[in-house]
């Protein structure tokens, strides 16, 4: 179902899968951004996330022209890689045409980027997906949390920071955020992964 990466062009249908933790304790959170990113392009194109399947919220709709289907794993983050598996397989949606937006703390806040494949840079909800796909094959949007900094000036506790809410500065650039990873998706969705880093990734 997997293997082999081409460029993300043409009208095969894709798969957007957001990566978050469900429920009103983790709404907002850092670790959420996958979900609020996946929740704004859904609302951008008309797309209802109303289906439920494979322990999953998904829609159908299309982005600019191209058949997507816009999922977000109820599995808990770390475990989000089966429920993906199965949609895609669900679909016959290859690897190469899954595109993961997921939080990144080692990139600063509002930073974006985009990567074509490889490791899991110490995300396990991106761990998860690897091993349900059998590999790194699909595209990534990585979406700056930061570490953050305590009142002494020492690095905010892992964990703790990305299931912290984003504070009153970072809240207030969250739409400005979402929508610039709403254009990063289009890019790669309309005109490839390469253009779409050339353009997003030196930003």
């Amino acid at each position: 179902m997997l293997h082999g990466l081409r460029t993300m062009v043409a009208t095969q249908r894709r798969l957007v899968v957001g990566l978050g933790n469900p429920g009103e304790e983790y709404r907002n959170t850092r670790h959420d951004i996958g979900f609020m990113a996946v929740d704004h392009i859904a609302e951008t194109f008309s797309i209802s996330l109303s289906k439920k399947k494979f322990n999953l919220i998904y829609g159908q709709g299309e982005v600019e022209g191209i058949p997507v289907v816009l999922a977000k794993p109820q599995s808990f983050m770390n475990l989000s890689g089966h429920p993906t598996r199965q949609i895609a397989d669900y679909y016959r949606i290859f690897s190469k045409d899954i595109l993961v937006i997921h939080d990144d703390i080692d990139l600063a806040f509002q930073r974006i980027r985009i990567k074509t494949k490889g490791g899991d840079g110490g995300h396990k909800g991106v761990r998860s997906v690897m091993d349900a796909l059998g590999g790194g094959e699909f595209a990534r949007v990585r979406i700056g949390v930061g570490r953050g900094l305590n009142d002494f000036g020492e690095r905010n506790d892992v964990v703790g920071h990305v299931l912290g809410r984003f504070d009153t500065e970072e809240a207030r650039l969250i739409a400005q955020l979402l929508a610039q990873v709403r254009d990063a998706v289009v890019t790669i969705l309309r005109e490839g992964i390469v253009i779409g880093m050339n353009k997003f990734n030196r930003k």
